[in-house]
């Protein structure tokens, strides 16, 4: 049994899809593996509920009603074909440029 941590498939300032449910977003954080309240986590419906032991991102995240923060599975994120612009009021403040697919950290955020 390997104690591994598993490796992101994704980064920072890619534009995913959810692979179920009818959302996009552009991802601002990645926690190696689970690292939300149990509360969250056990409201997600059992068909669906990811595993713990892999990545998991927070994107600023839109549908066709709304924007929103949204943290996701790994094995529930696509890359995303669309190459429109993300609507997020929270985009501006941690990136400053946009080519198809991906976002550009600001310069300041930058580690």
């Amino acid at each position: 049994m390997s104690n591994a941590i598993p490796t992101a498939r994704f980064a920072i300032g890619e534009v995913v899809r959810h692979r179920l449910l009818d959302f996009r977003g552009v991802i601002f954080d990645v926690d190696p593996e689970f690292d939300n309240t149990e509360e969250w986590y056990a409201s997600i419906p059992e068909d669906i509920r990811p595993a713990k032991n892999q990545p998991f991102y927070h994107l600023m995240a839109e549908n066709d009603e709304t924007s929103y923060i949204a943290y996701v599975s790994q094995q529930n994120l696509v890359a995303d074909d669309d190459e429109e612009e993300i609507v997020h009021p929270g985009i501006a403040a941690v990136f400053d440029g946009f080519e198809p697919g991906r976002y550009h950290l600001r310069p300041e955020r930058r580690h």
